[in-house]
């Protein structure tokens, strides 16, 4: 399947389910998983973006690149590892869970659908090498992938089902639900293996998302798990302390475990937003701080591990759950936030069309959290959605 595939941005009607109008919190009862008909990109409810023609000849070049570098058996390469200080540290590169997942993903939300159209195969076969990887257990992993890599599989298999349906995808969906579920520890959270007893915000920001596409289209969620989170994350946070008046470096950040002084970050504070929106927490003090702490250390974020660090993965995840934390912010925080990042990812695609990561699992990585990022505003995914 190395071949490089041409297209147009999918025109054809897209049906996908939506979550319900009353952002429910997480937990409880699931609610129905109605459909909606979708003609174009940007017509989902959010701040409104202009879509650019560079902006979507970007997300066309990335979506072929990635088409291109599907592997024989529907995965797409990566390197399987963790990370080590500001490194990656990893055992092999082949076919990677996570990676796949989140391509696949990438083509889901720029509005192609599994079966039909120019990547309806390609996202035909990343869906039969995600199924392959789920254990009887639940756990979605191969080669030695962790739960950042379930969390990912997870994500994908519920968009899938509310697209399509399928009771095969509903009972493996179910399957790793009930394993993220199994998998929470005393904390609230979870770590990069199963049934660990400490937990980290980088792991916990990717279980919630997963939990809350799960939930959106009718799946089971029991609402003590959401309980636990939602304590988890919010005591992860700074806070907003001042010095003389003033915020002081670590105000409205959140930190990457929750007991002791571990690091906070831009990444971090990011993915604590989003998963307190993940959680139906959505006018909470430390939303509002977080979002000031990201506006304060974007720039600097950037120039570190954008550009001059060679993408660094930092980079990449930041931004994944940034973008859903500004889009969910809406206005003043958006525009700004999303133009200059747009700049920023449009200067880094590469003339093949991928996206650089010199520090990571790799480009197929990079490119689909890129593409991913950049179609946030077409608002095709429910759970990209406000």
């Amino acid at each position: 399947m190395k071949t490089a595939i041409l297209f147009g941005l999918a025109s054809a009607l897209v049906a996908v389910p939506i979550a319900l109008s009353q952002e429910p919190k997480l937990g409880g009862p699931p609610p129905p998983a109605p459909v909606i008909q979708r003609e174009q990109p940007g017509t989902g409810d959010g701040p409104e973006t202009v879509i650019t023609p560079k902006h979507q000849a970007a997300v066309e070049r990335g979506l072929a690149w990635l088409a291109s570098e599907q592997n024989e058996d529907g995965s797409w390469t990566g390197k399987i590892g963790r990370k080590l200080n500001d490194g990656y540290d990893y055992t092999k590169e082949t076919g990677h869970v996570g990676v796949s997942s989140l391509a696949c993903i990438a083509f889901l939300a720029g509005g192609h659908q599994p079966g039909r159209g120019a990547y309806g195969q390609a996202i035909e076969s990343g869906l039969n090498f995600v199924l392959s990887a789920c254990q009887e257990d639940g756990y979605i992993t191969m080669n030695g992938t962790r739960m950042y890599s379930h969390a990912f599989a997870t994500l994908f298999l519920a968009e899938i089902f509310g697209m399509t349906h399928r009771e095969d995808v509903r009972i493996k969906l179910q399957k790793a639900v009930d394993f993220i579920v199994t998998c929470q520890n005393e904390e609230g959270g979870w770590r990069y293996v199963p049934l660990e007893s400490q937990s980290d915000m980088s792991i916990v920001v990717c279980q919630v998302i997963a939990l809350r596409a799960a939930r959106n289209i009718g799946i089971r969620v029991p609402k003590e798990t959401v309980d636990l989170a939602s304590k988890y994350v919010k005591d992860s946070a700074n806070g907003a302390g001042s010095y003389r008046g003033r915020e002081t470096f670590l105000s409205g950040s959140f930190k990457y475990q929750r007991e002791g002084a571990t690091r906070s970050s831009f990444p971090l504070t990011a993915a604590g937003v989003t998963a307190l929106n993940g959680l139906g927490i959505y006018s909470d003090d430390r939303i509002a701080e977080g979002l000031s702490y990201l506006q304060r250390n974007m720039g600097t974020f950037n120039y570190e591990f954008g550009a001059r660090g060679g993408a660094h993965y930092f980079f990449w995840y930041g931004h994944y759950y940034g973008v859903q934390a500004m889009y969910m912010a809406g206005e003043p925080y958006w525009t700004p936030y999303f133009e200059e990042l747009r700049g920023d990812l449009l200067a880094l695609q590469q003339p093949s069309g991928a996206f650089p990561n010199r520090v990571g699992p790799g480009e197929a990585f990079s490119t689909a959290m890129a593409v991913l990022i950049l179609e946030i505003p077409y608002r095709f995914l429910p759970i990209f959605q406000r």
